[in-house]
């Protein structure tokens, strides 16, 4: 039985990809700090909030709404580490594990936003 947004897979799953995230921005250039290193985690911090927040919201409609805005996220995340890969702050390797969490979380997203329709 769900009782908390932490009762979710897809937070779950959410949060570790932000670690991983994280984990993989560290060795990016100083002068990105700012820049793309800030908008990366950015991104990927606003998955699970936003999942949170709808969660606790009062209505399923809300809730969907906050879905639809951390599927958005998971585009701008996917968008920034393939830029990230592009400009050699990731390997491939790190750019496909990521790019991989990214659409599982995703994938569960769309499940979420099924169900909660019905």
């Amino acid at each position: 039985m769900i009782k908390s947004y932490q009762d979710l897979l897809v937070w779950q799953k959410s949060m570790d990809l932000a670690v991983s995230v994280y984990t993989a921005t560290k060795s990016f250039p100083k002068e990105e700090t700012y820049g793309l290193t800030s908008q990366i985690r950015r991104a990927v911090v606003s998955i699970s909030s936003n999942i949170a927040e709808g969660r606790s919201r009062n209505t399923v409609g809300e809730f969907n709404q906050f879905i639809g805005i951390a599927k958005g996220s998971i585009a701008e995340l996917e968008t920034k580490i393939i830029l990230a890969n592009r400009l050699a702050y990731l390997t491939d390797a790190q750019k496909d594990e990521l790019i991989s969490a990214c659409n599982e979380v995703s994938k569960m997203l769309m499940g979420l936003a099924k169900s909660l329709k019905k």
